[in-house]
């Protein structure tokens, strides 16, 4: 019996092995593509859907589908029905594994073959370099999983005369539901459903269980393994929570489906075998776990839509609106995080930007303090979140977007220096000769927040520098006329003092708009030129207004 049980636990612990070593190593060699993959090809729901089965068959793990996508969805990368795709995305892929498992693992007997894939991978994973010393790990954990699946037939051939688990309920939906449970138990405490799902196919190889019962602990494994999900929500944000929940929904109800059609599915599947030629056992036991987490995505993905506003209903935004991205659990990935910060840098500046504009079409213009406030608490957790990120010094273009998110966090830190206004601007911002240079300032603050929305076409900032270039202009040309007329008598002192200290505003509150729309938008710091200086003035109270580039 001990020996049975040593089996049998070494045979699970060398599929997980290989598992776990097969989907780091092609994460790995992989790099950053299947994440660039999977945000690329999520345009839609179906297209989500798409990828998450195409990355999970890929990496061979549902589970690094689903955390990933939690990691995309919480810094906004993709939207929440396209989380919502990938992840029923990521169900029907990990049944990849078990085809595996039933066409090589169970009907041929590679174990002994595999060792040499072993031996190869190891010595690649010690002796290479660069990206072939991470396809050696995933070379080994292949070899692993067939050798692990030759112990575990070891182990399940000897069970079944010590136990006779075909002697459990079966045939009954109490019956049903007690495999299903065995099944979401095995998915929980082995952390991998394909571990459980490896186990389950042996063991209908060997007889050891009935078709029937390993139908109902393989709709199990697919209900157990939410949980990984579910943890990697813990502490996260509304969106990680809410795609968390989705997945769990969506397992629950696709498992609770195929228990109540069991019978139904069974039918079919017998029919497959007879007029398909369908072999019996392991294949169509693999055939019946496709099928049935198809049937679920047929159900769910036309109505993904509805789907995500029931989650959004059950789990309601509570965090800050503007920084609802900056989640920790996107840390251990710094491409992820980055995005994340500058989501959250994109939507303060968008909304700074028109409330300086609905400031400005206010008569009488008057301060709201606020709005002033929540754009200050998000800087400041913007300012908490970024030196959480590891540094990547390896990497050029990362550490230039690091670089870029600085810049656009100071000038964002000194723009909302200038949202209390002197008393000599709010008077300028009235004056009959400086409405259109106030006009045109108008005109960039809508071009900056359509253009960071990704309303216009790609040449905006260029439109954009050119309208900060004009304010410029206008403190230039209008500043020695002015100086000229008040010394000829023909404006008074406290008038000139109102009209240069609010060119001045505008002309360097422009500057710092254009710059934050720059870094935000281009990740290389020094892509254009600063907009010039302008010169220092004193305001009517006593302030210093002066351009910072």
């Amino acid at each position: 019996m001990i020996p049975l049980l040593f089996k049998l636990v070494g045979g699970i612990g060398l599929f997980m092995l290989g598992m776990v070593l097969l989907t780091d190593g092609l994460k790995a060699f992989a790099g950053d593509a299947l994440r660039r993959a999977l945000m690329r090809f999520t345009g839609t729901p179906t297209k989500a859907f798409a990828s998450g089965a195409l990355v999970t068959a890929i990496v061979q793990s549902s589970s690094a589908t689903t955390v990933a996508v939690i990691g995309f969805v919480s810094a906004g990368l993709i939207t929440f029905p396209q989380a919502i795709g990938v992840v029923m995305g990521a169900s029907l892929g990990t049944t990849g594994t078990g085809w595996i498992v039933a066409v090589l693992g169970l009907r041929v007997s590679v174990g002994f073959y595999a060792l040499p894939l072993v031996g190869i991978g190891a010595f690649m994973r010690l002796l290479a370099r660069g990206r072939m010393r991470s396809l050696g790990l995933a070379l080994a954990g292949f070899g692993l999983i067939f050798i692990g699946i030759e112990t575990l037939q070891d182990a399940m051939r000897g069970l079944s005369d010590v136990f006779n688990l075909a002697a459990l309920p079966a045939g009954s939906f109490r019956g049903y539901l007690l495999a299903m449970v065995i099944g979401i138990v095995m998915t929980v405490v082995m952390q991998s459903s394909s571990a459980a799902v490896a186990t389950i196919l042996t063991a209908l190889h060997t007889g050891a269980i009935n078709f029937e019962q390993a139908a109902a602990l393989v709709i199990g494994t697919a209900m157990g393994t939410t949980v990984t999900g579910a943890l990697a929500a813990i502490g996260g944000n509304t969106p990680a929570k809410r795609t968390a929940l989705a997945h769990v929904l969506f397992n629950l109800f696709t498992g609770l489906f195929a228990v109540a059609l069991l019978p139904v599915l069974l039918a079919l599947i017998g029919l497959a075998q007879k007029h398909l030629g369908l072999d019996g056992g392991a294949m169509s036991l693999v055939a019946f776990h496709t099928a049935f987490i198809a049937l679920g995505v047929l159900i769910f993905l036309p109505f993904v839509h509805r789907f995500a506003r029931l989650i959004e209903y059950l789990l309601p935004e509570r965090s800050p609106l503007l920084t609802r991205h900056l989640d920790s659990t996107v840390l251990h990935a710094p491409p992820v995080a980055l995005e994340a910060t500058r989501r959250a840098l994109t939507e303060t500046a968008t909304q700074t930007f028109a409330y300086l504009d609905q400031y400005l079409a206010a008569r009488p213009a008057t301060i709201d303090e606020p709005a002033k406030i929540q754009f200050l608490q998000a800087l400041e957790r913007i300012q908490e979140f970024f030196p959480l990120i590891p540094p990547a010094n390896e990497d050029e273009p990362l550490t230039q977007r690091r670089v870029a998110q600085m810049h656009a966090m100071d000038h964002l830190s000194r723009l909302h220096g200038r949202l209390r206004l002197p008393t000599t601007v709010h008077r300028g911002l009235v004056h009959p000769r400086l409405r259109q240079p106030v006009s045109q300032f108008r005109q960039l603050l809508r071009t900056a927040q359509e253009g960071l929305r990704g309303d216009l076409t790609d040449d905006w900032l260029e439109v954009l520098q050119q309208q900060a270039e004009e304010l410029d202009r206008h403190r230039r040309q209008n500043r020695p006329l002015i100086l000229q007329e008040t010394a000829m008598g023909q404006a008074t002192p406290a008038l000139a003092l109102d009209l240069l200290d609010t060119l001045i505003w505008l002309q360097a509150t422009g500057n710092h708009i254009w710059r934050i729309s720059l870094y935000l938008t281009e990740p290389v710091a020094n892509s254009s030129a600063p907009v010039a200086e302008a010169s220092t003035s004193s305001g009517g109270d006593g302030s210093t207004l002066e351009s910072e580039t």
